[in-house]
């Protein structure tokens, strides 16, 4: 890459994409078919009235006489079939002096109206020859799809936040953290994760400290040695139930929802448990933590004759491997990662077998969604027309669609609205969508899920177990960028299961970044040509100079350049920590932009800042102001509070991000920081992330040298162990695709 020079380029077009949104928005009705019947061809009345049979010649035509009057010399009969010919008589009889009793001519069925005059019209096109007999009993033409009523739906109360501990609860906690020399300002967290028995439970097992979120194993080992003294040892089995737990949490972090009983044992190992196997065994007897063991199926081979040289009665390789396919070793998780890709495979699955396929018109995707539950897209950012396109269709059907998306900013204002486009969160939470029935689920027909590879385990299950039986399903993004930030790989084991239909886009992102973002995909870090400044290289010697240059691109060089705020650029670096780490580059961004006292437990009115309210969800936003119950913040989903005893653990200012708080964004301008100490935490699916966040302009502030086309070539994410990929193919796979 070089640094270009030239005018300012226009937008990257993204009028496709906001047109099929501006239409969606336009065209959306909350329809499903018409919910009234078909009346019955006959009704018991009209059957029972003789001018409802009665035809111009004045012939019968009811089951009874079937058209025809038996032959007067036909043979005797038996009783039963003269009594049927005699009632047969006195019908006739009956009508004829029903007829004469008429005082002048009456247009036959003049009197009738509803289905009774439908139904003798009917029998005068047959009798006139402009009809067949098989209109009676033809089923009616099904009624267009008309706008579906309102439905009755309920919407969830907005969850609330856990009940703050109790003041008791929070002084008998205290009191045993000083007792065991930690510090007290863990009470808080300790009674969160422990509850309001925290003080009972850390009393009995010092080592359940490891449940708050900072303290290392070393500090829970002091603190139970203060606690127990000589009563306590490395081999103590509360000691290894606790850390096992503890290496399941850290796993949790890096993607893993669990780890093969052998790196548990090797973590174990490494802080010096005596028995690692024992350690384990007495974590699974006590509940702590549970064991799986999958089968890897493998594909059919042909069969091979047995070798001639084989003795009798000696079981071949084949029989004594087994014919169940390859076992994969031992997997230890934690009961919550465990129950959610459960949940999440058997939803799934229930999805793929109650939805009826259909013949839709339309391009791949239309006819995959048409004929399928889940249906699986990807591609870059232009490819994201495609599922918004779909979703438009869809609604012309009279389906009810929905379109939701990882960052609340990416729901522009018209679809925000409609209603037809939500952000994850808030349509998990309530507070956006179309509500739910009584029995739970969304009110959707089809749900179209954009940056699918955002979605944890967790949040994946939560959101399939809320859609209706029937209700289409399709899982869209880009498979090269980070995985999500909390544990589980939904979106990468549901296209490496091979369950269901894959589409995959050929509509390339435009111009230089475009270009050069889809190089990164392919492990090539091109130069591109760049005549409008798309892309600049700003190269650096030190972190000092990094964070320098970053606070002149984003307050000075990108707004006269390009016409946009600062408010309209982010800054992504590797990690927090360092010296050009998101801490650094906020606070030298802060003082720059937004100089103050920090008045509200060190942040101001105006300050950018990044909330975590969960484990692995960044939400970003601008600081209102603070009153009683907290800090007041404006964000995509609208005005949030933080609570003050939240503040220092779940917020940091958000002028830089990391690039997995930065997926699933999009900003008009990016500066991307690499200083040298970046190094070690550069992949291609970084870069890549980091890169295709801007829209128009990227600056990549460079002192990495040579390291960052290497790590764009041979560096790929770490795998993730998970179990939704066999879990998904021993539900749903087919022989031929196992």
């Amino acid at each position: 890459m070089t640094e270009p020079s030239g005018e300012t380029a226009p937008e990257a077009p993204e009028d496709g994409e906001q047109d099929a949104v501006e239409q969606d928005a336009a065209g959306r009705e909350d329809a499903a078919p018409s919910s009234g019947a078909a009346e019955p061809a006959e009704t018991p009345e009209a059957a029972e009235t003789p001018e409802s049979v009665e035809t111009s010649e004045g012939t019968e035509t009811s089951e009874a006489a079937d058209g025809a009057e038996p032959s007067k010399d036909a043979a005797p009969e038996l009783s039963e079939a003269q009594a049927e010919l005699a009632a047969q008589r006195e019908l006739r009889a009956r009508i004829e002096a029903r007829k004469a009793e008429k005082s002048g001519p009456v247009e036959s069925g003049g009197k009738l109206s509803g289905t009774a005059a439908d139904l003798l019209a009917a029998v005068r096109a047959v009798e006139g020859g402009s009809a067949s007999g098989g209109a009676f009993y033809a089923p009616a033409p099904e009624p267009p799809r008309a706008p579906r009523p309102p439905e009755t739906t309920v919407r969830p109360a907005a969850p609330t936040a856990p009940p703050a501990p109790t003041a008791g609860a929070l002084a008998g906690v205290r009191e045993v953290l000083a007792r065991g020399g930690a510090p007290e300002t863990l009470a808080g967290q300790a009674a969160a994760a422990l509850g309001e028995q925290a003080a009972e439970a850390l009393t009995e097992d010092p080592w359940r400290l490891l449940a708050v979120t900072g303290v290392r194993p070393e500090q829970a080992d002091g603190f139970a040695r203060a606690l127990l003294g000589g009563a306590c040892g490395p081999d103590d089995p509360r000691r290894a139930v606790a850390l096992t737990v503890w290496l399941l949490d850290r796993a949790a972090l890096q993607g893993h929802t669990a780890l093969t009983l052998d790196e548990v044992a090797a973590g174990l190992a490494r802080h010096e448990v005596p028995d690692p196997e024992k350690a384990v065994e007495t974590a699974v007897s006590e509940g702590a933590v549970l064991v799986f063991q999958e089968e890897e199926p493998e594909e059919a081979e042909p069969e091979e004759a047995e070798p001639e040289d084989a003795e009798e009665g000696e079981p071949s390789e084949a029989a004594v491997a087994g014919d169940e396919g390859p076992v994969e070793p031992p997997l230890l998780g934690l009961d919550r990662y465990a129950l959610a890709e459960e949940s999440l495979a058997d939803g799934l699955a229930r999805l793929v077998r109650t939805v009826t396929a259909e013949e839709w018109d339309g391009g791949e995707l239309e006819r995959a969604v048409g004929g399928h539950g889940l249906v699986l897209h990807t591609g870059g950012e232009a490819a994201r027309a495609e599922p918004l396109a779909l979703a438009a269709a869809a609604r012309e059907r009279g389906l009810r669609v929905l379109v939701t998306v990882h960052d609340a900013e990416r729901v522009g204002a018209e679809d925000r609205a409609a209603g037809t486009t939500v952000p994850l969160a808030a349509l998990l939470s309530g507070t956006a969508g179309p509500g739910r029935d009584e029995e739970g689920a969304l009110a959707l027909d089809l749900l179209v899920v954009l940056d699918a590879p955002q979605l944890d385990v967790e949040t994946a299950a939560m959101l399939v177990e809320a859609l209706p039986d029937g209700c289409r399903l399709v899982l869209g993004g880009d498979p090269e960028v980070l995985g999500s930030a909390g544990p589980g790989a939904v979106f990468a084991d549901a296209l490496a299961a091979r369950v269901c239909p894959r589409v995959a886009s050929r509509r390339p992102d435009p111009g230089p970044l475009g270009e050069l973002v889809s190089g990164i995909g392919i492990g090539e870090l091109n130069q591109v040509e760049a005549p409008g400044k798309e892309v600049v290289i700003v190269p650096v010697r030190d972190a000092g100079e990094a964070v320098h240059r970053t606070v002149q691109l984003v307050a000075d060089s990108v707004p006269r350049a390009f016409g946009l705020s600062p408010e309209q650029t982010r800054v992504i670096t590797v990690g927090h920590g360092g010296s050009a780490g998101t801490r650094a580059l906020n606070t030298a961004l802060k003082q720059r932009l937004n100089p103050g006292p920090g008045r509200f437990g060190g942040y101001d009115p105006g300050d950018r800042v990044a909330y975590a309210p969960a484990t692995g969800r960044t939400v970003t936003g601008t600081v209102l102001g603070a009153d009683a119950e907290g800090l007041r913040l404006s964000t995509g989903e609208g005005e949030v509070v933080v609570p003050k005893e939240r503040v220092e653990s779940a917020l940091r200012h958000g002028w830089a991000l990391t690039a997995h708080q930065a997926a699933g964004g999009r900003w008009p301008a990016v500066v991307v920081v690499l200083p040298g100490d970046a190094a070690p935490g550069l992949s291609r699916p970084w870069v890549y992330t980091a890169f295709g966040r801007a829209e128009r302009h990227l600056s990549v502030v460079h002192g990495v040298d040579q390291a960052l086309p290497r790590s764009v070539a041979e560096v790929l994410a770490p795998a993730r162990t998970t179990r939704l990929r066999p879990l998904l193919i021993g539900l749903l796979a087919t022989p031929d695709e196992e």
